[in-house]
């Protein structure tokens, strides 16, 4: 009877070993991520360029009747990345913008696109806000993520003999941006920038679920703001 109960303690210490060398690889694996294809393009409509003080805002797109609205996360991610590492650029942040601007550029009564802008830049007493802010471009940002799809299911138990997951999830999310750049100097539209990413994530489950994160916005905002910063200084 006590060499069956030494036997079963054996047993039950390696299950315990074994699920702790998997939950370490577990771990490990955590630190990747899924898979995420981008693609970036521009349209240059006219030469560019900034000079030393400078500025940019970017301004997302607000939510209307039958249209989202550009996340803040990606505005304010786009925001710092176009103002630091290389070519960086002077940025003025897009609520400290539109407080400066009020009431043009409240969320009710801003314009939806870039081709709003000749007619409200018209106005006399706003071109003079803008000339003391140093503001040379705006960059209009349209654009969301959206999942797209999934697939997959995933059980989860509660037992006396301890809890667990089994299963595999995957689902797949599209992010999709266009950037309008409106020169304030000469009035103009000078081109657009857009940056698309697909990525599929994947939460495999063995007792512990292991979410591998596609970082799709993520991704998204890098590509749009270098190529942002490339098409201003290099135009």
């Amino acid at each position: 009877m006590n060499n069956h109960r030494f036997v079963k303690r054996i047993t039950a210490t390696a299950t315990l070993a074994r699920i702790g060398r998997w939950a370490a690889a577990v771990s490990a694996a955590a630190c990747l991520s899924g898979c995420v294809t981008s693609t970036v393009q521009e349209v240059r409509e006219a030469a560019t360029g900034i000079n030393a003080g400078e500025s940019i805002v970017v301004l997302g797109r607000q939510k209307r009747p039958n249209s989202g609205e550009t996340e803040i996360d990606f505005i304010e991610c786009v925001e710092n990345k176009m103002g630091g590492g290389s070519n960086q650029i002077k940025v003025i942040d897009e609520e400290d913008f539109r407080d400066a601007l009020f009431p043009w550029f409240e969320p009710r009564t801003a314009p939806v696109n870039t081709s709003d802008l000749p007619e409200l830049m018209a106005q006399p007493a706003l071109a003079e806000r803008l000339n003391e802010l140093g503001l040379r471009y705006m960059v209009w940002i349209d654009g969301s993520t959206n999942r797209t799809d999934s697939a997959g299911s995933m059980t989860c138990s509660l037992t006396t003999a301890g809890a667990g997951c089994f299963g595999f999830l995957s689902w797949e999310n599209d992010s999709s941006y266009e950037a309008s750049i409106w020169d304030v100097r000469s009035g103009n539209a000078v081109g657009k920038v857009s940056s698309d990413a697909i990525g599929t994530s994947y939460m495999p489950a063995i007792v512990i679920p292991v979410p591998l994160i596609a970082r799709v916005q993520k991704s998204a905002c890098n590509s749009l703001a270098n190529q942002l910063k490339s098409f201003i200084h290099n135009g």
